[in-house]
Order: C-alpha cells, then structure tokens, then sequence
C-alpha cells in the first residue's frame, strides 16, 4: 500500500523542495485556511483532520518514507484533494517554501526529544524554530505543540515562554 501511495499519490500530491517558494493558492486551485504539519508519521492524523475539514488546506512534511507512502495512500483511497506532501527536512521545507505569514496554523506533535543532555541541540524546539514558525504564520495563527514526555514538555514551554510574537493559549499555562 505504501509503494502504491508513492508511485500513485506523489506526482499529485507530492511537494519537491527544489521547487522552492510556492503559492500555496495555486498549488490547491484556491483560497483556504492552511495547516503546516510538521512531522506526520504515518499520516493517520492528517488523514483525519483533511477528511475532516474538506473546506481546509493541510501541508505536510515528514522525512520517514514509509510514513509519506501511507499518507499517499490514503489520499487517493479516499479521494482526498486537500493535502499536499513534503518528503524531507521541515525547516528547510518552512525557510525555503513557505511565504511568510501563509499560514493559519502549525502542528508538532510529539517531536524526538533527544533525552541526553548533549543531544538538546538537536531537538527541533529552539529559539530559532519559534523564529521561524513566528514569521511563517498570519497575524493570529496557532502552533501547536505536543509531547508525552514532561521533561519536553517543560523545555519547549521554557522556550516559548520567551518566544516575541506568542502567547500561550492553554488555559493553565501549561
């Protein structure tokens, strides 16, 4: 089924970075609020919140091959129009195809927490990715961020706790 996603989804749905800055407009044929998620895994989730959301644009990116076939696969299963796909790096695919202030929400859902000390440079939440994410998104967009480990939770909320341009919306600050 993956092999099938990639060779039968990716000439629709598939994104090149080579490609570089794309109108995301004239990449779905229209004007629609659009999700840049980060990361997808296998796909269920994005599966879900396009079918669930038809009215909706959602960009994803994910590095895992296996991942980006299921994903594929099941947007031509079900007949889903609404999904583009990024195979590789997210910050290369957010600095180098993403307009500034085109998107309306960012997803992170349960990054690599690089549990040893010298290993923390290389988690994905760092000033720099708040940055980052900060001048990609519209005035009053949303990212989301999700970890079940406590000690990443506490880092990335120590991270944008001091990010310029957000605000956390959870209600007990957590």
């Amino acid at each position: 089924g993956q092999q099938r996603g990639l060779e039968q989804g990716w000439p629709k749905f598939g994104l090149e970075i080579e490609n570089g800055l794309r109108d995301f407009d004239e990449v779905f044929g229209r004007s629609a609020p659009r999700t840049f998620e980060i990361g997808f895994g296998m796909g269920h989730s994005t599966l879900e919140m396009a079918a669930a959301a038809p009215d909706q644009d959602f960009i994803g990116v994910e590095v895992h091959k296996p991942g980006v076939g299921a994903l594929l696969s099941g947007l031509v299963s079900q007949k889903l129009n609404n999904v583009r796909v990024h195979s590789c790096d997210a910050l290369e695919v957010l600095r180098d195809c993403v307009a500034d202030a085109s998107l309306d929400r960012v997803l992170l859902f349960f990054p690599d927490p690089w549990h040893k000390s010298r290993h923390h440079k290389r988690r994905i939440v760092q000033p720099a990715f708040a940055e980052l994410v900060r001048s990609k998104l519209k005035i009053g967009g949303v990212l989301h961020m999700a970890t079940d480990w406590e000690p990443y939770a506490e880092y990335m909320l120590e991270v944008m706790n001091v990010a310029p341009g957000f605000r956390n919306l959870a209600e007990d600050g957590r």
